[in-house]
């Protein structure tokens, strides 16, 4: 695929500035720009490489001042770097705009599946089955019984979907993820062993989320497990049964959520963040990497660290006071010997 400098000034209401006939093919980073790369400046840190590089176009600020003349055609706009952004999501719809049924498929009879779909190879999909508009469906994808699939989904390969459950409008999930597996239940017997509980429920995800790879989104064991709309879940994520994430929340990789948790709206939780079962979590909350979060947290809007967790800032402080123990032990030890050899004398 080929574009001019002026086709993409176009698409991002910018202005050329040099030759507007440039052509480019690929998308590059501006460290490794080739003449027939288009790329981008956002970040003042990396303005040496524009006066370095042979990009084809760069995608520049339209406020910046040149220090001295540049080989390539330049591109300007009001903010670079969501300009740019807005290209790659467009080159992203155009190498992966895939129509079509591929064969072999099992789609049973009572399926319904909407216009504009894509349905890859050794897909399969259940009884009863609903799908939107525009879907996705990649190879090797499971879709069990009774699942509701909205429009503009894409489920990459090998995703696993369970009965019943029910994904919203826009939603990504990416290759490994298993939506609806059952929940960890097993209630202890007199002699030690231990009862499966049969997880009847099932997951619901909202509008426009993402579900990263390798990810597992457990069903409920009555009712259903709930991820609100706009909510990003990172590769390797075990969210448990019951368990509600709130609208636009974030999780980081190897993070843990026990059963029955409650979390709150625009939460972030950094990676390998553990949080026990059967608590809430306040609204506008931010979770440290590593934090392990033992109870519940009812102040919205807080910072909090450490495990257990508690505010980050006495975490911060905390951290200055472990670096300092071996010393603090070392004058302990002297104060011991003189108080000591003050007694005996």
């Amino acid at each position: 695929m080929q574009f001019t400098a002026e086709q993409i000034a176009n698409l991002l209401k910018g202005r050329v500035e040099g030759n507007p006939d440039r052509l480019v093919n690929q998308l590059s980073k501006i460290e490794e720009a080739t003449p027939d790369s288009l790329t981008f400046l956002a970040n003042l840190k990396y303005e040496h490489y524009i006066y370095e590089v042979e990009a084809g176009v760069i995608v520049i600020n339209e406020d910046l001042v040149l220090q001295k003349p540049v080989k390539s055609t330049l591109v300007r706009v009001k903010n670079a770097y969501t300009s740019f952004t807005e290209l790659l999501k467009l080159y992203d719809e155009l190498i992966n705009d895939k129509k079509g049924r591929e064969e072999p498929v099992y789609i049973d009879a009572s399926a319904q599946i909407g216009d504009d779909h894509y349905i890859g190879a050794f897909a399969y999909i259940g009884k009863n089955v609903k799908i939107g508009r525009g879907v996705k469906i990649y190879p090797l994808v499971y879709i069990g019984d009774h699942v509701e699939v909205g429009d503009q989904v894409t489920l990459l390969p090998g995703v696993k979907v369970y009965n019943g459950c029910q994904l919203g409008d826009r939603v990504t999930v990416h290759s490994g993820a298993i939506i609806g597996s059952d929940g960890f239940g097993f209630a202890p017997r007199e002699d030690g062993s231990y009862d499966k509980i049969p997880q009847i429920g099932n997951v619901i995800v909202g509008n426009d989320v993402e579900i990263g790879a390798n990810t597992v989104v457990d069903r409920a064991t009555l009712g259903s497990t709930r991820i609100h709309e706009g909510v990003k879940l990172d590769n390797l994520i075990q969210i448990a049964h019951n368990v509600e994430v709130g609208a636009h929340t974030v999780v980081a990789a190897q993070t843990g959520v026990s059963g029955s948790t409650k979390i709150g709206q625009r939460v972030v939780l950094g990676g390998q963040v553990g949080v026990v079962g059967h608590i809430s979590i306040a609204g506008g909350s931010q979770i440290q990497a590593q934090s392990g979060v033992n109870r519940s947290i009812v102040e919205e809007n807080k910072k909090w660290g450490g495990s257990p967790a508690f505010p980050y800032n006495n975490e911060l402080r905390s951290q200055v006071l472990y670096s300092k123990l071996p010393e603090l032990e070392k004058r302990i030890a002297e104060l011991e010997r003189q108080l000591k050899e003050k007694n005996n004398s």
